[in-house]
């Protein structure tokens, strides 16, 4: 890669970072609209919501999305470009419209279970999810023809829509369908909005459905990846609900929010990579590979690890401001567990990349699978006993499990270098930050912020006086903000 190149991938991850981190903080917005107007148990139905899209979204998208950015990414005719995508969408298209009709079919069984009988969440959701497969499988479009700010200002405006349909109708008394509707709504503009600028870019065609063996046995081994992927992540809310309640359920859910922010910082290296990395490597440019792998580990750890040790110490007054007294006694010790996970899965990322190059799509399947076993049984031998705290340890342990699988199964294919005497720098300059927090002991937002600014600049004066940096590197991150 040229400098410009290099300048404009670092860019164009740093922009991802931004809009991730902006579509992460909308979520801590509404976090006291939601949690301080609807009861606690309604609360835990909307967590309930958003675990159900996730799951059911992994199974009927078969792959396919992440398909379309390994698939397209080096594609330059047009015509094999609306092959490839029609192909892939008229799939999508009548595999979420099965699902979304299953959904409507079961939705008086799928509420007694989930939602204490309210069969009107189970209708909406069964529209919610028709619209997020399509979304997820658009959105591929962008990532693989490399449209970073497009894909940024949608997300952005998605965020506004979110914030300002769902704030409104549950502040108007709605409750927890009100909420509901107004996530539907943003849903559905985003995806009326992907498709006209689609279509307006690349034109319309009755696909020949050529090479789709290939795409589904691309894609369809991912299916049990992310399955188990979301069984770690998610499916705990459903162990917790299912023994200990949906008021649990939403007292452990803002804490396991917040301490998931740190995959903000992983959200570029997944959005970006796969379609530069596929590009690469399909042009044999090896070395480029191992260079962008490697800095993106260097510097995914020098923001995740110190955010890891932030978040840890301001938790409960985060918490407490966001959402109740209540739910911040009875949440802040998830956050820290929660977060070094998150930390772990973004080194993972980063590491799944190279299985992704080499088209090993079982590889990730097997880890995951493995990972979710350990995590959904030691989930309901736990849980019981030990409450809500136990699920973010279970979760913690397979993230560690996968990623200790996934660093020795690339490790015959390429490794990213690393000098982790680095490591070490980190680590020593992260660990002043939780006495400058308990120093300070924030109890308001603005006391918080003013710990946030003065962690950030002592973190960045040790790494700078530590020579964690390079002459070199400390010109290109210059020249990456300099750039015209």
């Amino acid at each position: 890669m040229t400098k410009n190149e290099n300048i404009l991938l670092v860019q164009r991850m740093g922009l991802t970072g931004i809009t991730n981190f902006l579509l992460s903080f909308s979520g801590i917005i509404l976090l006291p609209v939601l949690t301080k107007k609807i009861s606690i148990e309604e609360y835990g139905y909307w967590v309930q919501i958003g675990v159900t899209v996730g799951m059911v979204t992994i199974l009927a998208m078969l792959g396919l999305p992440f398909t379309l950015v390994r698939f397209l990414a080096s594609l330059h005719k047009v015509d094999e470009i609306l092959e490839v995508f029609y192909s892939m969408y008229f799939i999508e298209l009548l595999i979420s419209i099965l699902v979304s009709s299953i959904f409507f079919i079961f939705s008086g069984k799928i509420a007694l279970v989930l939602f204490g009988g309210n069969n009107l969440i189970v209708h909406i959701m069964a529209i919610l999810i028709f619209i997020e497969c399509m979304n997820s499988f658009l959105i591929g479009y962008l990532r693989a023809r490399e449209q970073i700010k497009r894909y940024s200002i949608l997300n952005l405006f998605k965020a506004i829509l979110q914030i300002t349909s769902i704030s409104f109708l549950v502040l108007s008394g709605k409750g927890i369908i009100g909420a509901e509707v107004g996530l539907l709504f943003s849903s559905l503009s985003i995806f009326f909005v992907l498709n006209y600028v689609i279509v307006s870019e690349i034109g319309f065609k009755i696909p020949r459905f050529e090479n789709i063996k290939d795409f589904l046995t691309f894609g369809i081994p991912t299916i049990p990846s992310n399955l188990s992927n979301w069984v770690v992540n998610a499916s705990d809310r459903y162990v917790i609900g299912y023994y200990l309640g949906s008021a649990s359920v939403g007292y452990y859910s803002p804490g396991y929010s917040l301490g998931n922010i740190i995959n903000i910082f992983s959200a570029p290296v997944n959005f970006i990579l796969p379609a530069t990395l596929s590009r690469h490597y399909d042009n044999n440019n090896i070395n480029e590979v191992k260079s962008i792998l490697s800095n993106s580990l260097k510097y995914y750890l020098i923001i995740a690890i110190p955010s890891f040790f932030g978040l840890s110490f301001l938790s409960k007054p985060l918490l407490t401001i966001l959402t109740t007294p209540e739910i911040a006694s009875k949440g802040y010790l998830i956050t820290p567990v929660v977060a070094l996970g998150s930390l772990f899965f973004g080194i993972y990322a980063i590491y799944q990349k190279i299985i992704i190059l080499e088209k090993k799509t079982m590889t990730t399947a097997k880890i995951w699978f493995i990972g979710a076993i350990l995590n959904l049984v030691l989930n309901i031998i736990m849980i019981p006993y030990f409450g809500i705290i136990s699920a973010a340890f279970t979760t913690l342990t397979a993230f560690a499990l996968s990623l200790t699988l996934i660093m020795k199964e690339t490790s015959a294919f390429l490794k990213p270098e690393f000098d982790y005497s680095l490591i070490l720098k980190i680590l020593f300059s992260s660990s002043v930050l939780p006495l400058i927090i308990l120093s300070i002991n924030p109890k308001n937002l603005p006391n918080i912020a003013l710990s946030i600014f003065i962690c950030v600049i002592i973190y960045s004066f040790i790494l700078y006086f530590t020579n964690s940096f390079k002459r070199d590197e400390l010109i290109f991150l210059k020249s990456i903000f300099s750039v015209k």
